[in-house]
């Protein structure tokens, strides 16, 4: 890997940053007189370039800290060796961006999305004080996140190996296939992240708080765990569920009888605390009536399922696809729904005769970063619910009971 000598912070005019950010959009659309960015070693401290779009820019070694990205583009954009602390990134594009050496220390990263994003150490060449660059001296840096906040961000397949991330906060986080070997843990948060088939090796994760974390297929072999809090994690899902001696998959189909035929046929499901995923679908299942609270729908197909009715109090969804489903009067109290699809979903309410009706019931529920565009939710209930990074354009909420 050939490395470029650090340099001293070059500062930015006002005039010459437009002039170059001009110049970018040109190049990000092809026409003429188009250039990349190129803002390397730039001095861009508290500097505001929120909401731009930077895709594919170079900012090596650039100053960017307590500067303003909130929601910018910054996809593949290479951020090698920069100096990003306290900058404020909340819901910034850094998919594929390369990050190695970064320091992040401090940042807010709520919402951000840095799926396939590199965070692994970095070689930085450094001047030598006595030879100038005639000597190099090449010091590695680990990527650093220490006391960052990282929650409901999208940290699939990241490169962490070797990365800094001491007391930071990734609650929520999407940390699937994420590879963080020899990462150093230390003190940080994790409540309810989704670990699967992550590669911990040799992680020092001692008093960090994993708990609801999602451990299915996570590799923790050398990892340290001293006083690390794991209550309630949830681990890889059985190969089959039963109950009372019927698999889960004949109970359901019990219940689906029962709501086709009116009664006449099947019977009514009532029972909780149980794991669904062995049956990895439920989509457009006919389930009007379910009550199943405390149970694990974590990740499923569910789209265009019927659920008008049921109680799902304290249930898992999270990362599950309820794309369409009918919800209308179903009861979601307390249910973990962190980045479920809810686009297009009926969450009104149910009539039962012409004067009375039942609200769709989210109170206590997190819905942190779920999507609810296009759903609809007239009158339904969201007191005390989680809606941090939730995305809700087109969300009919009409006479909804928001928390304040």
């Amino acid at each position: 890997m050939s490395v470029q000598p650090q340099q001293h912070h070059l500062a930015v005019d006002a005039q010459a940053l437009r002039q170059a950010l001009d110049a970018h959009q040109r190049y990000l659309a092809g026409r003429a007189g188009g250039r990349r960015l190129n803002l390397t070693y730039a001095d861009l401290s508290s500097c505001s370039l929120e909401g731009l779009d930077l895709r594919d820019a170079d900012m090596t070694g650039s100053l960017l800290a307590g500067a303003t990205l909130a929601r910018c583009n910054l996809s593949r954009a290479i951020l090698f060796g920069a100096d990003l602390r306290e900058a404020d990134m909340r819901h910034v594009n850094l998919k594929k961006a390369d990050l190695r050496g970064a320091c992040l220390r401090g940042a807010n990263l709520a919402g951000a999305d840095l799926a396939g994003a590199d965070l692994r150490e970095g070689r930085i060449a450094l001047q030598d004080k006595l030879d100038g660059f005639s000597i190099l001296r090449h010091e590695h840096r680990p990527g650093e996140l220490n006391f960052a906040v990282l929650s409901g961000a999208n940290l699939a397949g990241v490169q962490m190996t070797g990365a800094v991330a001491m007391t930071s906060d990734f609650t929520d986080a999407n940390l699937s296939g994420a590879v963080m070997v020899g990462a150093k843990l230390m003190r940080a948060v994790m409540d309810g992240a989704d670990l699967s088939h992550a590669d911990l090796g040799g992680a020092d994760l001692s008093g960090a708080s994993l708990r609801r974390a999602v451990l299915n297929g996570v590799n923790l072999s050398l990892a340290r765990l001293e006083n690390t809090d794991m209550t309630d994690v949830l681990r890889a899902p059985p190969p089959i569920t039963f109950v009372d001696r019927k698999s889960i998959s004949d109970v359901m189909s019990d219940h689906e009888a029962y709501c086709d035929t009116g009664g006449r046929r099947g019977s009514v499901t009532i029972l909780s605390g149980v794991d669904f995923r062995p049956m990895k679908t439920l989509k457009k299942r006919r389930l009007s009536g379910l009550n199943s609270p405390r149970s694990v729908f974590f990740g499923m197909d569910m789209e265009g399922c019927e659920l008008q009715g049921g109680d799902f109090s304290a249930c898992d969804f999270r990362g599950a696809n309820l794309r369409d489903a009918d919800l209308r009067g179903a009861r979601f109290a307390g249910a973990q729904m962190a980045r479920c699809d809810l686009r297009g979903a009926r969450m009104g309410p149910l009539k039962l005769d012409r004067e009375r009706f039942v609200r769709t019931d989210f109170s206590g529920a997190s819905l942190r970063g779920a999507d609810l565009r296009g759903a609809h939710a007239p009158l339904a209930r969201f007191l005390g619910a989680e809606m941090d990074g939730a995305r809700i354009a087109g969300c009919d909420l009409t006479g909804a009971v928001l928390s304040t």
